[in-house]
């Protein structure tokens, strides 16, 4: 039952925005009552913590299949990994960039989840360039988490993701590049 009320929130949440969305919304589209709710959530922050969670729990899963499948190989692969998901209809931005928009207090638990959600991607991205040789790898994760970051918000301001995808790829090229990191593509 909570896992039905955190997917309406995530459709909501990715819709209308966080801040937008109140509790009783969710729930008249979850067609729960709220003592279900108050059961499950002690808070709608509690709700966007589980529906954080639920993103970042995706997003190990993909990395976790990547890296048993060999990880990416080329810069184009990476760059379609990062931006697969601002290909896809309906896209509003990164949920992860939405809610530290609208949670500023980086002590705030929404923003917990957002700081490992960051740290589970710089981690991957670093190991991705460590095995290409990169000299500083965690420096040259977080760049390419900037361009990830400007690509998203790109994609979602863009009449053409797919655009974005391919300067996003060009980017990280020129990137690795000028770090010395060879690609495997």
């Amino acid at each position: 039952m909570s896992d039905a009320i955190v997917d309406v929130a995530a459709a909501l949440f990715a819709e209308h925005g966080i801040r937008a969305v109140s509790a009783d919304r969710v729930l008249e589209v979850a067609g729960y009552s709220k003592v279900t709710f108050y059961r499950h959530f002690p808070s709608k922050d509690a709700l966007v913590v589980a529906y954080l969670e639920g993103e970042l729990a995706r997003v190990r899963t993909l990395l976790d299949d990547a890296a048993a499948a060999g990880g990416p190989g080329s810069t184009t692969e990476v760059a379609a990994a990062l931006t697969e998901e601002m290909c896809r209809p309906h896209f509003r931005g990164c949920p992860f960039i939405n809610a530290a928009a609208e949670y500023p207090d980086p002590a705030h638990p929404v923003r917990r989840v957002v700081s490992d959600f960051r740290s589970l991607m710089t981690g991957a991205i670093a190991g991705w360039v460590r095995a290409r040789g990169a000299a500083d790898p965690e420096r040259l994760a977080e760049q390419i988490m900037m361009l990830r970051d400007g690509a998203l918000v790109a994609g979602y301001l863009s009449s053409d993701p797919g655009l974005v995808a391919r300067e996003l790829a060009g980017s990280l090229d020129a990137l690795l590049a000028a770090a010395g990191v060879r690609d495997a593509g």
